[in-house]
């Protein structure tokens, strides 16, 4: 498969695991009176399981991770992570190079998810996904 078209998949699945982290976390605050902090705690890992399952499913269905389904999830999760820290780290260093941005931090929030898309796609595609699969 095409590289473009395998980040644009990929993207496809970030957008779904951005409603599921956002729906899920909504959800949660309103009507579960949560605290917005602890509902991410709940939101992030099953938006990160949706984007797994539809990356291995759709983006890299071309390619294996040699990997056991519960191994390869759990290194997916360890993959994205690492991706969460880079969005985080570019949303502060926005902030701090922009102060405009602390009343418009969604602006903030979109650079920090496109820098750690690019990141996560990398990760995933030369790290998990980095095998063809054979046919049997």
């Amino acid at each position: 498969m095409k590289l473009s078209r395998q980040f644009f998949l990929f993207m496809i699945g970030g957008v779904i695991g951005f409603v599921v982290d956002a729906g899920v976390a909504q959800a949660l605050v309103t009507w579960g009176d949560w605290s917005a902090y602890y509902s991410r705690l709940v939101s992030i890992p099953l938006a990160a399981t949706v984007t797994w399952w539809w990356n291995r499913r759709q983006t890299f269905a071309s390619h294996e991770s040699g990997r056991g389904l519960f191994s390869e999830w759990l290194h997916w999760m360890a993959l994205m992570g690492v991706g969460a820290i880079v969005n985080y780290g570019t949303y502060v260093i926005l902030l701090i190079v922009f102060p405009m941005l602390h009343r418009w931090p969604a602006i903030a929030t979109a650079g920090g998810s496109v820098v750690a898309a690019v990141f996560n796609f990398s990760t995933a595609r030369l790290m998990l996904f980095k095998d063809a699969k054979t046919s049997a």
